[in-house]
């Protein structure tokens, strides 16, 4: 088994760990548990994420499509099969907490990020304002993805990485929002799974990056 699998697999246990334990929180909640008496309101921070990092998530799941038919490349292709099956499977979690929250998937008078404005955060740049597409830091732009969709072999496989490397870089943060200031023990411990698991591909990614003798931006 190479370096590559032994890392997505790793990634991708992590995730599901704590989406196993986000479920059965969420089970016991509706059962009657403590939680039950804390739905959230609207604005709250564990709306607020599950509703921005259901998109950021829908980004890299898009990214990942995009790559897989852009190279051959076995690690990469595996990678991004990695990161577009785990993600998907969160957005699904958080949609389906909106919808058990009975809460709106969208909030257009929102901003983005609006929920942990008030939150002091290394590396999360607080004044990010939107622009050709990219609603939220580590976000590609439309001009970035129409890249992508043209490159192929190598070219492709290098600007996937750095896209997605800043892509994890944006949502690690937001998941370490979600971790200081989310009351939802379950959407806690998901956000935690995800500090870990995307620090872990990022890890990968810059390896990767290194053997085609390139870097993240």
């Amino acid at each position: 088994m190479t370096r590559t699998q032994w890392v997505s697999i790793a990634a991708v246990v992590l995730a599901l760990l704590f989406a196993g334990t986000a479920a059965v929180a969420s089970s016991v909640s509706r059962d009657g548990g403590s939680e039950q008496s804390r739905t959230p309101s609207a604005d709250s921070p564990d709306a607020g994420f599950a509703r921005d990092m259901a998109v950021h998530h829908q980004q890299a799941v898009e990214m990942s499509f995009i790559v897989r038919d852009s190279t051959d490349d076995e690690d990469v292709r595996r990678l991004a099969y990695d990161i577009a099956n785990t993600q998907a499977n969160q957005r699904g979690m958080l949609l389906g907490w909106l919808d058990l929250w009975g809460l709106p998937k969208a909030e257009a008078a929102k901003e983005p990020m609006a929920w942990m404005m008030s939150v002091p955060m290394e590396g999360m740049d607080h004044g990010y304002e939107a622009h050709d597409g990219s609603l939220m830091p580590g976000m590609a732009t439309k001009t970035e993805l129409k890249q992508l969709r043209e490159a192929r072999g190598e070219k492709a496989e290098i600007l996937y990485l750095q896209l997605m490397t800043d892509h994890h870089k944006g949502g690690v943060s937001m998941a370490q929002g979600c971790v200081r200031l989310c009351t939802v023990g379950a959407e806690k411990s998901l956000a935690e799974g995800m500090v870990a698991a995307q620090e872990s591909e990022m890890k990968l990614m810059a390896d990767l990056l290194k053997e085609r003798g390139a870097a993240a931006r």
